[in-house]
């Protein structure tokens, strides 16, 4: 794919035509961002990684307190052009941290799973909602990395790594994207936008799958709402 980055507005008319069928409810483009119901928003951040399949999204809770109530996330998207690597982003992210962030609007368990404060499986002393898991790959194994993460827990074995290092008390959005083949792995933790290198240590020392031919990835996203102590 050699085809550049679309402009913003394309964009952001992609995450706003897939939100407002996962909602129900219309999102449209202006002044800059995707503009849903209520104070909800989402405004494209600043690319860090510069691929034209890459997105760097801040979901903005309230637009009136932006500093608080901003989930950011960054995803890639694949594809033979442009518009479908753009389109596969998204709905990667939606699929994901998308279902997090629309599972707290709603609190009912229809878009994503509840951990309390206490929950063994959870991140202890926090409230967590976990987003859908998804992955892709290559080769007989190409599933492998997902169906581990599907069956087995992570937020307990990661907890001890972030745990103190959150820059507030709420709303922290933890993405978790790890895999690899043929020679070559990835594990990688993102709070709030930013690589967290303790965190993603801790994901590369536990025993997911190493396929042997091919590449098997996973994603998921985890909003951990607020400290249980809070």
């Amino acid at each position: 794919m050699d085809e550049g980055r679309p402009e913003d507005d394309v964009i952001l008319g992609v995450i706003a035509d897939r939100l407002s069928t996962a909602m129900g409810k219309p999102w449209q483009v202006q002044g800059g961002m995707a503009k849903g119901p209520g104070t909800l928003a989402v405004v494209l951040g600043d690319d860090h990684s510069g691929g034209p399949g890459h997105l760097d999204l801040d979901f903005v809770l309230n637009v009136d307190r932006p500093e608080d109530t901003t989930i950011s996330d960054c995803v890639a998207g694949y594809g033979g052009t442009a518009e479908e690597a753009l389109d596969r982003a998204v709905q990667v992210w939606l699929g994901t941290t998308g279902s997090a962030l629309l599972e707290l609007l709603v609190q009912d368990g229809s878009h994503a799973a509840h951990f309390g404060p206490d929950d063994p499986d959870g991140f202890s002393g926090w409230h967590a909602v976990h987003g859908g898991i998804t992955g892709w790959g290559t080769g007989v194994d190409h599933e492998a990395v997902q169906r581990w993460a599907v069956q087995h827990v992570v937020l307990p074995h990661l907890a001890p790594a972030l745990k103190g290092t959150f820059e507030r008390e709420h709303l922290i959005g933890v993405k978790v994207f790890f895999g690899g083949g043929e020679g070559a792995e990835t594990a990688e933790i993102r709070v709030n936008g930013a690589y967290h290198e303790a965190g993603s240590r801790a994901l590369a020392e536990l025993d997911w799958p190493r396929p042997d031919q091919g590449i098997s990835y996973a994603r998921t996203f985890v909003l951990l709402v607020h400290d249980g102590a809070g």
